[in-house]
């Protein structure tokens, strides 16, 4: 399955738990919710990947964690807050780069309209 079409997905999914849910859960509660909509479509989902640094040859557990990876290709991270931040984009390209994948989508569910809130990342471009 490609990206994109893995995206689509990804962002339906948003659409129906934000639905549900509404605004002001932690973010844990919507990871819960989107994991469990994205794996009734049968789609492999990994929750708080452990995504190392490789630094001169070595590599360096230094706590960094994918909130969700897709079936191995759409890095998703979540989040919960008032409103995005410039750090938060720079977080997702900073795991897209160590990751050596190509897309993520950030999502904040703290909004009352997910619809401009859900920023799709691509990495080197």
């Amino acid at each position: 399955m490609h990206e994109n079409e893995i995206a689509g997905h990804i962002m339906r999914s948003a659409f129906k738990v934000h639905t549900a849910l509404g605004p002001g859960l932690y973010e844990s509660v919507y990871e819960a919710a989107l994991t469990h909509e994205l794996r009734k479509l049968g789609l492999l989902v990994e929750t708080q990947v452990a995504l190392p640094v490789i630094y001169d040859g070595i590599k360096l557990e230094v706590g960094f964690r994918l909130d969700m990876l897709v079936e191995q290709k759409v890095v998703v991270e979540l989040k919960s807050v008032m409103e995005l931040a410039p750090m938060h984009s720079k977080q997702l390209l900073n795991y897209l780069h160590l990751s050596h994948l190509k897309l993520g989508l950030l999502i904040n569910f703290n909004v009352s309209s997910l619809r401009d809130h859900i920023i799709r990342l691509v990495n080197g471009l």
